[in-house]
Formats: structure tokens, C-alpha cells, sequence
């Protein structure tokens, strides 16, 4: 047999055994699942992130009609649950439901024990809940300019709380301070709730926290929202301005929660998996508890969602190098 006619072989070959592959992952998509799936929390049970998971697990059940675990793996940060899904078989069958934090863990932790870009597929975005600024309603501060007049360079000071170290609502002052050339002091707090007890009690004359936390205490006249640093406004506080309206153009932190997949999980199982959920969150009965809870439901395409979570990587990264925050 001549060279060529050898490498026309080869390909022929090569080319049935690609087309056989490929019509075997898109049968395995979809039958998908054909067993138990898991979606590991890297929150405690009761968190917002662990309701989410819970809500679109239990509506997922019902679709797949195959049982949807909640494993809420804690510790470390998130480390420790990131890490069980990046090392699991890549079928779709181990999935990782995380919030913005899991984009700043790479700045904050000097070796993770996984590549948050590499090992991991995102399949699709949930919600998004931005952050406000928030104050006593007692409080001297009656805009987010007079509080940041309080903390420019020369002045007395000025302190907020946060709902911890390397939280989205910790870089969210961060940011403010980079950008908008002041000097706000941070103290973390275990959760956003510690945090909202001590700026009610006036400990602390501001805090750093989700809205579906502040709303309750912001619509009861106990507390007073300064700003949201989403782009635009939440449809939960409407009248409340965004950081970005205060001469800070382009400043915005929209805390997102989604599913991400192992890496190297077929495409097709990815995609069936965003769109079981993109249907069941844009359902109006779906679309109503989401609400509830405070979130303002959304959905991605995989590569809408990749995109979002890269880009929060760079961008926390940068900022927890500039602000010198690490964990050993």
C-alpha cells in the first residue's frame, strides 16, 4: 500500500472513530442523567447561595426525575468544596453552585489547590444580588458623597463593616477606596448579619452588605441605603442610587451565583444542564420566589457565563494585589 494511500486510510479511520464518539456523548446528553447529581454549596445550609441551590435542585428533580443532592461542602473559604467538583469525573454528574467569591478566591489564596479557569466549565448564571451601602438611620450621612467626604485623605476617618475577609462586599469598599481616592477602613465580620447588627447599633457607622439582607431593616426605617453597587438600580430598592450615579462612572460589583461543571464535561451536558435551568428560572412561579428571596433572576448562555466569571478573576485579582490582601 502506497504512503498516501495509507494516510488516506488512517483518516478514514480516525474520522469514523470521531463521528462514533461524538454520537455516543451526544446520546449520554441526552438521556442525561441517568443517576444521582450532586451540587456541592460551598455555604452553609440556610445561606442565600444554599436556598438558590435547594430551589433550582429541587425544580431539576422534578425534570430529570433523578434525585438532586445538596452537599454543602464549608471550610476554607470555599476551597474545600471548589476543589471536590474540579476533581470529579467531568460527566456533569458533580456540580458546583458558588457566588462572586469563588472569583476572588485566586487574588486572596496563594496556592490553590485548583485552577479556578482550567478545571472548571461554567454552565450557567442564576441571579445576580448586588450590595448597598448603609447606614444608621440616625446617621449623619444622608448621601454616599457625604460619607466618602468622611473618609478622604485628611480627614477623621471612617471605618465600614463588611461581611468578611475577600468578600464581594469587602472589594466592594475596596473599590470605592481605589477609585474613588479615599480611605475607608475595613473590619470583616463573620456574614453580613453580625455586620448589619453593628451598624444598626451604631458600633459601626457603615456597612458593606447584600440587599437581600439590608432590604428588611432599609424598608423599615432602620436603616438608610446611600447606594447599590450594581450598574443600575435593583428593582428591590429603586430609589436608591447606584455608586456609579455619585461620579464614580464605571464602578459596578453585581454579585452573581450560577452552576459550574468539571472541566473537560462534555459540551452537550453542558448545555443541557443551562437550558433545564434556564427554563425552570424562567418560569413566573420560579421567577416569584426568586424575588422573594430577594434575587433578580437571570440566565447565560455557557460561554455568557465563562466570560463573567473570567472576567471577575482579572478584575479581583488585580484589585486584591493592588489593596496587598492575602491568606496564607
Amino acid at each position: 500500500m502506497s504512503f498516501w494511500k495509507r494516510v488516506s486510510v488512517c483518516a478514514s479511520v480516525l474520522a469514523v472513530s470521531c463521528l462514533s464518539s461524538a454520537t455516543a456523548v451526544a446520546a449520554e446528553a441526552a438521556t442525561f442523567p441517568t443517576k444521582p447529581v450532586t451540587i456541592i454549596v460551598t455555604f452553609p445550609p440556610g445561606g442565600g447561595t444554599d436556598l438558590l441551590a435547594r430551589l433550582i435542585g429541587g425544580e431539576l428533580q422534578k425534570v430529570w426525575g433523578q434525585t438532586v443532592i445538596v452537599d454543602n461542602r464549608t471550610g476554607a473559604s470555599g476551597n474545600i468544596g471548589a476543589r471536590a467538583v474540579a476533581e470529579s469525573a467531568a460527566d456533569g454528574y458533580t456540580l458546583l453552585m458558588v457566588n462572586s467569591s469563588f472569583a476572588v478566591n485566586p487574588g486572596v489564596f496563594r496556592n490553590l489547590p485548583f485552577d479556578p479557569k482550567a478545571d472548571f466549565s461554567p454552565a450557567v448564571n442564576v441571579a445576580f444580588v448586588p450590595s448597598v451601602f448603609v447606614v444608621s438611620a440616625e446617621s449623619a450621612y444622608k448621601t454616599l458623597p457625604e460619607m466618602m467626604a468622611a473618609a478622604k485623605p485628611g480627614a477623621a476617618g471612617l471605618s465600614f463593616g463588611s461581611c468578611g475577609n475577600g468578600t464581594p462586599q469587602h472589594l466592594a469598599g475596596e473599590m470605592l477606596n481605589v477609585q474613588g481616592k479615599v480611605g475607608m477602613q475595613h473590619i470583616p465580620y463573620r456574614g453580613c448579619g453580625p455586620a448589619l447588627t453593628d451598624v444598626l447599633g451604631k458600633q459601626v457607622p457603615v456597612a458593606i452588605v447584600t440587599a437581600s439582607s439590608a432590604m428588611p431593616y432599609v424598608k423599615a426605617g432602620k436603616l438608610r441605603a446611600l447606594a447599590v453597587t450594581s450598574k443600575a438600580r435593583s428593582p428591590f430598592l429603586p430609589e436608591v442610587p447606584t455608586v456609579a450615579e455619585n461620579n464614580m462612572a464605571g464602578y459596578e460589583l453585581d454579585q452573581w451565583h450560577g452552576l459550574l461543571a468539571p472541566s473537560k464535561t462534555p459540551k452537550a451536558i453542558v448545555d443541557k444542564i443551562n437550558a433545564d435551568v434556564a427554563r425552570i428560572v424562567a418560569r413566573p412561579d420560579i421567577n416569584e420566589k426568586l424575588l422573594g428571596l430577594v434575587y433578580a433572576p437571570t440566565t447565560s448562555t455557557p460561554a455568557e457565563f465563562s466570560k463573567i466569571v473570567s472576567d471577575d478573576i482579572d478584575r479581583f485579582t488585580k484589585l486584591t494585589q493592588q489593596i496587598g490582601l492575602k491568606v496564607d
